[in-house]
């Protein structure tokens, strides 16, 4: 068997969003399954559209995601000899012709089928010339694709496809600047790369029948063609950026793990039993590409959330302490060296969907003084209050054992002492530390904020309370 060679062949005219980073994905991942080859290339032909920032951003999202090369990045843009090369070996065996046709012609038939109920297309008035039939346009080159017979793609996802010649049309492979057109350049592209499987979206299914042309003409391999739906809103209306199609890179900085967002991605669309959550090496194992179902899949960021969540539970806890440790810099916020953020991570993780979450739900153990909530200081942090908090402070001082177990000992002790209810020790205590009624339990919030804070935190809400 030939080894598997797989492509993802982005445009830089835009960000990469979900619906190319999943057919990276299935690239990639049918290559891993195979042992095979998975190449980048990065199809720049479009000059005016094409920018610089969009290809570093395409490459970036794919470092971030660990959708690793083995080969590339192939900047189409180099290879424009290339095309140029083929275009004329199909021009000289009979495969391609030169068309005249002005602007004001083409238009002028386009009227007239039109006007025919006919499906408008060029009427291939130059294939059987042999002389120029305006000596002062510079002519397009078009491919002369069979009049006869028909197209058959048998399609990995939606099976046989046949499609009649008489329906494709003498498409344009070099345009009159010479810059060749992306039916044309593609097929170079596979051929030369021996790309033996080509994964995209099903908005290119409508292309096929051209390439396969191109290719028999060129007498090169074809490759087997696996067409993905497309992924539509919860509305099931086109994804725009209210559903979530944006710049990968922006589901990095909402605190989305790249395994997790790999995770969502493979089963939108593919499953392997009713299995939900996979790790890489379990998605490379079970993944193959004829489960992909042939209907759209609909993006559902609770779903993506809920896998995150999940990713988030069993991540490394060093790995997860970095991550935010980079995340609370970026915020210009100063890492108290005291604060433990492996131990941090732990209490927390269960509680968070996102790093973002989980970074904005820790600040507080790194501000020098600690912003009230005003509503939960109007609530907790008065005169009925003023006394717990005194006490709280005066067992703090000379407890020893800052840990998790002993500190809750102690607000039992405290709780008794003061003949109130739990929340209403609780509560205040919590206020003082943190600033709002939110966070972990009593005696874990202490323990993270460490003794030396906690006191002077408590110091703080009872000069808060008395002016």
């Amino acid at each position: 068997m030939k080894q598997v060679r797989t492509r993802f062949a982005p445009s830089p005219t835009g960000y990469l969003h979900i619906g190319g980073v999943r057919t990276a994905l299935f690239c990639w991942l049918y290559a891993r399954k195979y042992n095979g080859q998975y190449i980048l290339r990065i199809e720049d032909t479009d000059r005016e559209r094409s920018t610089q920032a969009a290809t570093d951003a395409i490459i970036d999202g794919l470092a971030w995601l660990g959708l690793d090369a083995d080969e590339g990045p192939f900047f189409q843009s180099q290879r424009f000899d290339r095309y140029r090369e083929v275009a004329q070996q199909l021009l000289e065996a009979g495969h391609a012709y030169h068309c005249y046709c002005t602007k004001e012609e083409l238009e002028a038939i386009r009227e007239q089928q039109q006007k025919n109920g006919e499906k408008p297309r060029y009427n291939r008035c130059c294939r059987e010339l042999t002389t120029p039939k305006h000596k002062n346009v510079k002519p397009v080159l078009r491919f002369k694709t069979p009049v006869d017979g028909e197209v058959i793609i048998d399609d990995l996802v939606h099976g046989r496809i046949k499609v009649s010649n008489q329906e494709l049309d003498d498409f344009i492979i070099l345009r009159s600047d010479n810059t060749p057109t992306y039916n044309f350049t593609v097929v170079v592209d596979d051929a030369d790369m021996e790309i033996t499987h080509v994964i995209r979206g099903d908005d290119h299914i409508n292309n096929t029948p051209k390439q396969i042309h191109i290719f028999n003409a060129l007498g090169v391999n074809i490759p087997k063609f696996a067409h993905l739906p497309m992924i539509n809103g919860q509305d099931g209306r086109k994804l725009s950026k209210r559903h979530g199609a944006v710049s990968v890179l922006e589901y990095e900085q909402e605190g989305y793990l790249p395994e997790a967002l790999l995770n969502y991605l493979a089963r939108l669309g593919w499953s392997h039993g009713d299995q939900e959550l996979f790790t890489i090496e379990e998605m490379i194992e079970y993944f193959d590409i004829t489960n992909v179902n042939k209907s759209s899949a609909s993006f559902d960021v609770d779903k993506l959330q809920w896998t995150n969540q999940h990713h988030l539970k069993k991540a490394d806890s060093s790995r997860l302490a970095k991550l935010i440790a980079k995340r609370l810099s970026n915020q210009n916020i100063n890492i108290d060296t005291n604060v433990n953020l492996n131990n941090v991570v732990d209490v927390y993780r269960e509680k968070v969907k996102t790093l973002k979450e989980l970074a904005d739900s820790i600040s507080y153990l790194f501000m020098d003084k600690v912003v009230y909530d005003p509503q939960s200081a109007d609530k907790f942090l008065n005169a009925e209050s003023v006394t717990t908090l005194e006490s709280a402070r005066e067992k703090l001082l000379s407890h020893e054992q800052w840990q998790v177990e002993p500190l809750g000992q102690m607000i039992k002790s405290l709780v008794k002492q003061t003949g109130l209810k739990f929340p209403l020790v609780a509560q205040p205590l919590r206020v003082a530390l943190t600033g709002s009624t939110n966070s972990p339990s009593i005696d874990q919030t202490l323990w993270l904020v460490g003794k030396d804070k906690s006191l002077q935190r408590l110091s703080d809400a009872i000069d808060h309370i008395n002016k």
